[in-house]
């Protein structure tokens, strides 16, 4: 109880605090997690009245995940309810936009300057947004990854690496999941950048589908590392989302498991 109470004091720290509650709900359920994290809210509720409901909207979000993954087993489905952390932490900055605002404004003299005249400031708006809400989605399945990581160290070593290269997204889920974000694409409905959010899934299916290879054929593990690097680039993104949806049709793993 102190620990995540110290945690949540400390600016950037702070989002260990999920952590640790994912690590305690996994392991032991709501019931056992309940005390622990009404701790674990002071401080960053705390904050959150300082002016700073990230790490409380990531606290809540991260602890609900561990508990859905603990109930439904599923790293799919975990990673479908997973969108909403994201897209309430873009929701948050839309309805207190101070920090935003301070970024469009240098922007704003950046474009006055004359390097982009053409620059539409609502637009860019609008897309950081929704590239800030993915950034903490993704940061949020990560925190999520390393409490089931070091819950399968203490008490079932190598489980993580067995689950993590299992992840897969279902046929139906990647359909559903690509025509959302072809429907954001359009912008008719929900803002076009909202794709980011509807594409992370496919994104850590295939960099699971990617270690999985690495250790069935017993690859160097410098490809990993390569594999990284090279993931900065827009084009390694798309190529990784094209190969998790490759998987959901074609079990590339099981194929590979029966040598075919």
């Amino acid at each position: 109880m102190i620990a995540v109470l110290l945690l949540g004091l400390i600016p950037l720290v702070n989002l260990l605090n999920p952590v640790v509650i994912g690590l305690v709900a996994l392991r032991k359920g709501l019931q056992e997690v309940g005390i622990l994290f009404a701790w674990a809210v002071l401080p960053v509720g705390a904050w959150a009245v300082a002016g700073d409901v990230v790490p409380l909207i990531m606290l809540i979000g991260i602890t609900g995940l561990a508990l859905l993954l603990r109930e439904t087993e599923s790293w799919e489905f975990t990673l479908l309810a997973a969108i909403s952390v994201g897209i309430s932490v873009e929701v948050y900055f839309r309805l207190q936009p101070a920090v935003i605002d301070a970024l469009m404004a240098q922007l704003q003299l950046y474009v006055q300057a004359g390097s982009a005249q053409d620059l539409q400031l609502d637009a860019v708006r609008s897309v950081m947004l929704s590239v800030i809400g993915a950034v903490y989605m993704f940061l949020a399945v990560l925190l999520l990854m390393m409490a089931r990581w070091m819950q399968a160290l203490l008490f079932n070593p190598g489980g993580f690496r067995t689950e993590f290269h299992g992840l897969r997204i279902e046929r139906h889920v990647a359909l559903g999941l690509i025509a959302a974000a072809l429907l954001s694409g359009s912008g008719a409905i929900v803002p076009e950048a909202w794709t980011l959010y509807f594409l992370m899934p496919l994104v850590f299916a295939g960099i699971a589908l990617i270690h999985a290879v690495v250790t069935m054929r017993k690859l160097p593990v410098m490809l990993l590392v390569t594999f990284y690097m090279v993931l900065v680039l827009p084009t390694a993104v798309q190529l990784v989302v094209l190969l998790a949806l490759l998987d959901s049709w074609f079990d590339i793993r099981s194929r590979l498991q029966r040598g075919t």
